[in-house]
């Protein structure tokens, strides 16, 4: 009989270039290995699987090549499927580090995640104290509502909104050109539309404010009707909502630079 192979001290780089090193080598199927990186260690893996790259460990950026599981309490799945809040933690970092969803949503480009938020342990921390539901409302992470044109996904920057309140601030950039927030030019004139909640519906909808001779003119009507309706739909949602929700919406001032 040959004599036992002993691997240990093998190092080799897994799939997300992390290095790693057999840290002791019991049998072709038992083996820990250790990751330097992050004096992190894995036991009970196959020889098969280290040669391959295929041993993982949880602070490799395996989320759209920053985000990483991390160590603690939150798992990513339950029963066989993923959870809420792993779901938006991917789709948050989707929004801002996925080229092919930038070709769709250009608005996203520069866009960040903070490094405290890379580490989804850190995330679900944050989304188990802040989260809260609005009956028949999809909640919305929002980044710019409470600090105007933020890019920046952060603990400092983001709230949930209701649905309703976070399409009160989407921006229909391309029908409107060149021209200032609210107005698009038709026929030598600025047409104004402003997306508005319909209170009898207990809806949104894009609501049409009339043709004016200057797009100045065009902006003080746009901005008078939003921040009218934007003060109202803080008043509907007060009881709902966050204080601080509540006070950035009513406090809300429309910029002709929106």
């Amino acid at each position: 009989m040959g004599s036992k192979i002993d691997r240990t001290g093998e190092k080799n780089i897994n799939n997300f270039g992390s290095e790693m090193v057999i840290v002791e080598y019991k049998k072709y199927s038992d083996i820990d290995v250790y990751f330097p990186e992050y004096d992190w260690t894995t036991k009970n893996n196959t020889y098969q699987n280290f040669k391959n790259g295929k041993i993982k460990s949880p602070y490799d950026k395996s989320v759209f090549g920053v985000g990483y599981l991390g160590e603690g309490e939150y798992e990513s799945r339950e029963n066989g499927k993923l959870t809420k809040v792993y779901a938006t933690w991917c789709h948050m970092l989707e929004r801002c580090y996925y080229e092919k969803y930038h070709k769709r949503y250009p608005t996203y480009i520069d866009c960040k995640v903070s490094e405290e938020w890379h580490n989804f342990q850190n995330f679900a921390k944050w989304y188990e104290n802040n989260y809260y539901e609005v009956e028949g409302e999809i909640m919305c992470l929002d980044k710019d509502i409470l600090i105007k044109h933020n890019k920046i996904y952060s603990p400092e920057t983001c709230i949930f909104v209701p649905q309703t309140i976070n399409t009160l601030f989407v921006k229909n950039n391309k029908n409107r050109g060149n021209s200032v927030i609210g107005t698009s030019p038709m026929n030598g004139k600025y047409m104004v539309t402003c997306s508005m909640f319909d209170f009898k519906t207990g809806k949104s909808k894009n609501e049409y404010l009339g043709r004016y001779k200057t797009q100045e003119k065009a902006f003080e009507v746009y901005k008078y009707y939003k921040e009218k309706n934007i003060k109202q739909i803080a008043d509907y949602f007060k009881e709902q909502i966050p204080i601080q929700l509540y006070n950035t919406l009513y406090n809300y001032i429309v910029e002709i630079t929106d």
